[in-house]
């Protein structure tokens, strides 16, 4: 009795030993996670100096569906930014809106709030420079040219503006919701606003609760063994160098091809990249890094949009900026870590816009 007592003890903690070793692991694999990662807030982050109100969300969203603010009266926000689409168009760079108005391939517009700059070339600081600044009242003026901010005639973007402040001047319904929006301004609708009323709302498309941030918060059966494993080497491997914080991406700017120069089609010899903002040599060929929240929703990838393939984009990085050849199952588990950054989508009802009077 008393041999096969303690045959059952050491059984009993060779058990306890087996079930706590992957436990451990977990645990540390999260305590690293953590130095590198923050989980997207349950909550909108308030946008420094421009409170939200009721009145402002409510116009911003109108304006973020409002085609008739561009100079074709047939584009709005939404139409590259589609909501239902990951923040994006979907569309390759060769051809849509998308190729006329920014020459890059589109970024998703979800939890831009977190980024660092707007923009691959980061040439604005804040969403709502992001929308002034934006070529929305004159698309037609942006043709697809590369290497950094198109060239638009100020004079001609200005007058553009004009026409849109003045195509919402003649809808009441609009001048009351900037008025209620802007009650301490003396001239509510202009242009300005415009741009601060559509970063409010965009503010607001955060996509909180994926499986990783519920996993980094402590739900430890939010992730498989194969996404755990997968976040290990997107550690190990130096993807977290660039791609951390709370965005995964978003905070810094990076030269494409640190290591070895990717094929022409994923960096076109033309565009320069910030190079064309700051004019610094050092910054040729540089961009944004991109934040990899929902980045399966977001294809194609790249600046360029040269593959909707979410695994060729893996090994792409891989051997351009890290000098790793992936295998093909260290490829997979990347993606299936890159998938468990897919959060909660924003639900948005679609705003009625009213009617012009004249």
């Amino acid at each position: 009795m008393r041999v096969s007592a303690i045959a059952s003890l050491f059984a009993a903690l060779a058990i306890t030993t087996a079930i706590g070793a992957p436990a451990r692991a977990d645990d540390a694999l999260r305590d690293q996670a953590k130095k590198l990662f923050e989980p997207i807030p349950k909550t909108a982050p308030a946008i420094p100096g421009d409170p939200a109100t009721a009145e402002k969300l409510t116009l911003g969203r109108m304006l973020f569906f409002e085609p008739r603010l561009s100079d074709n009266r047939e584009i709005s926000c939404a139409t590259c930014h589609n909501l239902s689409l990951g923040g994006v168009d979907s569309g390759a760079l060769s051809g849509g809106h998308n190729a006329q108005l920014a020459g890059r391939e589109v970024q998703t517009v979800l939890n831009a709030v977190f980024n660092k700059s707007q923009y691959w070339d980061g040439r604005t600081n804040d969403l709502k420079d992001q929308v002034v600044n934006s070529v929305m009242a004159n698309p037609k003026a942006m043709l697809k040219t590369r290497g950094g901010p198109m060239a638009i005639n100020p004079i001609e973007l200005s007058a553009n503006k004009q026409r849109a402040i003045d195509e919402l001047k003649s809808m009441p319904a609009y001048v009351e919701a900037f008025k209620k929006a802007f009650p301490d301004d003396s001239d509510p609708l202009v242009y300005d606003n415009v741009g601060r009323a559509i970063a409010l709302f965009e503010g607001t498309l955060i996509t909180p609760d994926a499986p990783f941030d519920r996993w980094l918060t402590g739900d430890a059966t939010a992730l498989s063994d194969e996404q755990k494993d997968g976040l290990k080497l997107f550690i190990d491997k130096g993807c977290a160098g660039c791609h951390n914080g709370v965005n995964v991406g978003g905070a810094s700017y990076a030269k494409f091809g640190v290591v070895a120069p990717p094929p022409p089609e994923y960096l076109p010899a033309d565009d320069l990249g910030r190079y064309a903002v700051t004019k610094n040599v050092t910054d040729k060929y540089a961009f944004k890094v991109p934040s990899l929240r929902n980045v399966e929703l977001t294809a194609p990838y790249f600046h360029s949009g040269a593959t909707f393939e979410l695994s060729k984009a893996v090994s792409v990085m891989g051997e351009s900026q890290l000098g790793a050849k992936l295998s093909d199952d260290e490829t997979h588990k990347i993606v299936a870590f890159l998938k468990s950054l897919t959060g909660h989508q924003p639900e948005v009802t679609l705003p009625i816009l009213p009617p012009r009077s004249h």
